[in-house]
């Protein structure tokens, strides 16, 4: 297996539907291809240096993932199986291997599902002030990175630049509807408390979680990537320590990095060093050997 990085797609006799951070999204029709790259963002800032097998990390995770919560909901995936693409798709085999998935096209709901079932990030800094995460109030004497009394739905906005703003069940049903709102919110849930119970016995704690949802003949169903290192925050199990950070399965080796340089997180974003790129590729690497039992390979 080659770990030769892919930043950017090109395929010129397709229409690009949308360029995101980290996926190139190309408009088949009826159906869209999803190509995770390489590229890596950190603070709403897409960085020059790619992350190898970050792409295939990402891809490979959530069809994994997808098969496993399909019981609970339906969701945008056909096939990630290059073989079982378009005839037109084949002469870009290279690229799309196992990076690839071919999705229904939806109409996007445009709400963040977030599921927490630990304190950390934005959730622990509002504690720490109010003693609420996105305005429920909580028990007090919590401490960093304790387990929640209970998992909490604080859906966000979902903003195509910038930061996504987090938002009350209030709002997410003035967007989708009160019973669309509902459905989402015990959906994810639903999906946060099988996953996150799965990954514990894997040697991982699923801390907190983003899902997103689209329109797919009149039902509700589950797209975008899902329970990913990019999506989600990775603690190792063996490490937990409550009442502090903890050490996680994504790219804080990067932002740990361009923070010690005094970086002023607009672009343009400083190259990264060869250690601090193969540090995170490992990181990406053990999550999804640790959740699935498999190697990642090029297949």
């Amino acid at each position: 297996m080659g770990n030769s990085v892919l930043i950017s797609t090109d395929f010129k006799d397709l229409k690009l539907h949308k360029r995101g951070k980290v996926r190139d999204v190309y408009d088949l029709g009826d159906k869209l291809l999803i190509v995770s790259t390489d590229r890596i963002s950190c603070f709403d800032v897409v960085l020059p240096s790619g992350i190898p097998y970050k792409g295939l990390v990402l891809t490979k995770l959530s069809c994994f993932w997808f098969d496993f919560i399909k019981d609970i909901t339906p969701h945008h995936l056909i096939t990630c199986d290059i073989n079982n693409y378009p005839e037109e798709l084949q002469k870009y085999k290279t690229e799309l291997l196992g990076r690839s998935m071919l999705v229904k096209k939806t109409r996007p709901l445009a709400l963040e599902c977030v599921v927490r079932g630990y304190l950390s990030g934005s959730g622990w800094k509002e504690y720490h002030k109010k003693q609420s995460v996105c305005g429920i109030r909580l028990p007090s004497g919590l401490l960093e990175s304790d387990k929640l009394p209970e998992i909490l739905f604080t859906p966000s906005t979902k903003a195509d630049t910038g930061h996504d703003l987090n938002v009350n069940q209030k709002y997410a049903e003035g967007v989708a509807g009160k019973d669309t709102a509902q459905k989402l919110k015990q959906i994810s849930i639903d999906i946060y408390k099988k996953t996150s119970d799965y990954a514990l016995t894997h040697g991982i704690i699923i801390a907190d979680t983003k899902f997103e949802f689209g329109v797919y003949d009149n039902e509700i169903i589950l797209i975008d990537e899902v329970l990913t290192p990019d999506s989600s925050r990775f603690w190792p199990a063996d490490q937990y320590r409550r009442g502090e950070p903890q050490p996680s399965f994504d790219k804080q080796f990067v932002r740990d990095y361009l923070e010690s340089l005094g970086w002023n997180k607009t672009p343009p974003a400083p190259k990264l060093p060869e250690e601090i790129i193969e540090k995170t590729t490992r990181k990406y690497m053990e999550a999804y050997r640790k959740l699935t039992g498999k190697e990642i390979n090029d297949t």
